[in-house]
């Protein structure tokens, strides 16, 4: 048995992070990972996914070129092999570079592994059993795999199989309209395959205004991709030219024949082979760890961080997590999940970037609100790139002035979000952010116009 002052189950956004407080500590600290340092994030998320983003961007803007008044001779073509590596590169970058940062730790044991809880401040990897008084699974989450009808009688990809795939399809079909799916289909139409997204819900990326839906379905079509909602009936069978995906939707062809499927419904938790009931940590319906404010588990000791608490899905509130443990644990602070002002984006092209509440959300408490909108045609940033789509938005308290939440569907608008997302951070009304200067120009520039427009809603 080896002792140590801290055990981390998982090296993805959290767990390295937290190894490196523990070593600057001069405390002891295991980290044990049984397939790829990084986690989600580094290699089959954020950093491959949005550097195959960049490449399809790179594509379209060249097919586009004659627009800005450059002439270029012959099609732009695509070599997938070389966007693949590409990708796959900076993602070995990215690991390898986590690796060293752990491995060069002076009290830092990076153990290669499936790990098991034996009890509160037990672990077994193997055969090798590992004891600390205080640990923290960091384990991270995979594509669910729905239990559609024939679904396991054909092939198909997750987001992990297509971030290596060296092809373009000739046909993709993507079974789910939300954030991974549609940053797939843009991806994939713009390499030159044909691509149809089925979507069982009513309409795009459903958590978002009805607006916002509307706008990314409008995007995504004048690009040739094909949108197929209402799918209230996905099965799956073979043929000879790929795969039949049934959707019985209310318009349109009942069956999609595609050369390929890519599952993009949600993500599980990776929770169910940890040991958990053996030592009482409780986990929802779903698999999530149930954890409280401060992220510890319902036994004492152990804390769970990242996809696997269900508290957030994305790489930064995954960091954030660290932060709020670390804070916790070696700073004397007392953080909480709740004090988190969630912001996130959605890469398609132009991005979504969000904060806060959106419109119905905030309709949904009962607050008088006001609400502004510009279409991105008012945007000199945008009308001189030429990428004029979409619009921002920003939703405020019409009695207390606190800013309720923002969005910019539209370029720039994963960084433009920012601006909002700090001043209510700093607890800022929208006076201040009406008053404030933003250089010119910019996307940023447009926001006290935003603000000038806000009329009750």
């Amino acid at each position: 048995m080896r002792s140590f002052d801290a055990i981390i189950i998982g090296a993805g956004q959290a767990g390295p992070s937290l190894a490196g407080r523990f070593n600057d500590a001069g405390k002891t600290v295991a980290i044990i990972e049984r397939k790829y340092v990084g986690g989600t994030c580094v290699n089959t998320g954020c950093k491959p996914t949005k550097t195959l983003v960049a490449s399809a961007y790179a594509a379209h803007l060249a097919r586009r070129a004659a627009d800005y008044g450059v002439v270029l001779r012959g099609e732009v073509g695509i070599d997938m092999p070389a966007v693949m590596r590409r990708a796959y590169q900076l993602t070995l970058d990215s690991r390898h570079s986590n690796e060293d940062w752990l491995e060069g730790m002076e009290h830092c044991t990076l153990i290669r592994g499936h790990a098991r809880l034996e009890s509160r401040n037990t672990v077994r990897v193997g055969d090798e059993i590992l004891t600390a008084p205080q640990i923290f699974l960091n384990v991270g989450a995979r594509a669910t795999i729905p239990d559609f009808p024939g679904v396991h009688d054909v092939p198909f990809m997750t987001n992990s199989d297509i971030v290596v795939l060296d092809r373009v399809p000739k046909h993709l079909v993507v079974i789910g309209g939300n954030y991974i799916g549609l940053e797939f289909a843009q991806m994939y139409r713009r390499f030159g395959a044909e691509v149809t997204v089925v979507e069982k819900g009513p309409r795009l990326v459903g958590r978002e205004d009805e607006d916002v839906s509307q706008a990314v379905r409008e995007i995504l079509e004048a690009e040739g991709i094909h949108v197929r909602t209402g799918a209230e009936c996905i099965r799956f069978a073979k043929h000879p030219d790929g795969v039949a995906v049934g959707v019985d939707c209310t318009e349109g062809e009942p069956e999609v024949i595609g050369s390929d499927v890519l599952l993009a419904v949600g993500r599980t938790p990776n929770t169910h082979d940890l040991g958990l009931d053996a030592v009482g940590v409780t986990t929802d319906a779903r698999g999530y760890i149930n954890v409280g404010e401060d992220l510890s588990t319902d036994v004492q000791g152990i804390w769970a961080l990242g996809d696997c608490n269900g508290r957030g899905a994305f790489t930064h509130t995954a960091y954030n997590d660290f932060e709020i443990v670390a804070a916790n644990l070696f700073d004397g602070d007392s953080r909480k999940v709740s004090d988190r002002l969630l912001g996130y984006a959605l890469y398609i092209d132009p991005p979504l970037g969000r904060v806060g509440m959106s419109e119905t959300e905030a309709r949904k408490t009962g607050r008088k609100i006001l609400v502004g909108q510009r279409p991105m045609t008012r945007v000199g940033r945008a009308v001189e790139k030429g990428e004029t789509q979409g619009f921002m938005k920003i939703v405020a308290d019409a009695d207390s002035k606190e800013i309720l939440g923002a969005a910019i569907l539209g370029t720039g608008g994963d960084e433009s979000i920012h601006g909002v997302l700090d001043m209510m951070n700093a607890g800022a009304n929208y006076e201040m952010l009406r008053w404030a200067v933003p250089v010119h120009p910019t996307v940023s520039e447009l926001w006290p116009t935003v603000i000038l427009s806000m009329k009750p809603a």
